[in-house]
């Protein structure tokens, strides 16, 4: 394995006006720098185009699909990670449309890659809804999830105005478990698919 940090990228999923999610993931982000195992890049959706109508030919089908102009970036960048977190929403007990139309439009740049979960809400389950919804979508697209995973219940009342956490002892404890199954993960699944590419269908 190469002495060279693993490529991380953190996708912000809520696109809402108002959305707390680039406040959470500034926060991983953080985690994941100071970690020193990774190159960190923050991907927000928010930022580009995702259309829910999918070309006749789904991309499950089609390793290079035609995706909308702008589309490019995100596909790139999701191309080259080695490990992916995805930094979620509760809405309506389940996760936002954009990281489900983030994942149809990219059936195989998900494929043999970690995939963990940072998960807020307003109410008490911190995500798990949406988190646990999501194993199952990027299990079709044979990614791996991992077993550890961040979670805020009551977002509001554990950040302060500045984006701090006000007690962020739990919650970096959390980060740094998640952390150390994704650079096993991602540095096993790296040799993995340089040496032996994934063939599966």
């Amino acid at each position: 394995m190469s002495s060279e940090p693993l490529e991380l990228t953190v996708i912000v999923g809520s696109v809402r006006e108002g959305r707390f999610g680039p406040v959470v993931a500034k926060w991983f982000a953080e985690r994941a720098a100071e970690y020193g195992r990774f190159a960190v890049d923050v991907v927000d959706l928010a930022d580009i185009p995702l259309p829910l109508a999918l070309p006749a030919t789904p991309p499950a089908f089609d390793p290079e699909p035609p995706r909308p102009a702008g589309m490019e970036d995100l596909t790139r960048r999701i191309a080259e990670a080695d490990a992916v977190v995805v930094v979620t929403p509760e809405y309506n007990n389940s996760f936002p449309a954009s990281v489900k139309a983030a994942i149809d439009w990219h059936y195989t740049e998900f494929r043999a890659k970690p995939v963990g979960f940072v998960g807020y809400s307003g109410g008490g389950s911190g995500g798990l809804l949406a988190a646990e919804q999501l194993r199952h979508v990027f299990a079709e697209v044979q990614a791996h999830t991992l077993r550890h995973h961040v979670t805020f219940p009551r977002y509001y009342e554990q950040f302060g105005p500045d984006g701090a956490l006000l007690d962020p002892e739990g919650p970096n404890g959390a980060a740094k478990a998640l952390l150390d199954e994704l650079h096993w993960w991602a540095e096993v699944l790296h040799d993995a698919r340089r040496d032996r590419p994934y063939a599966a269908e």
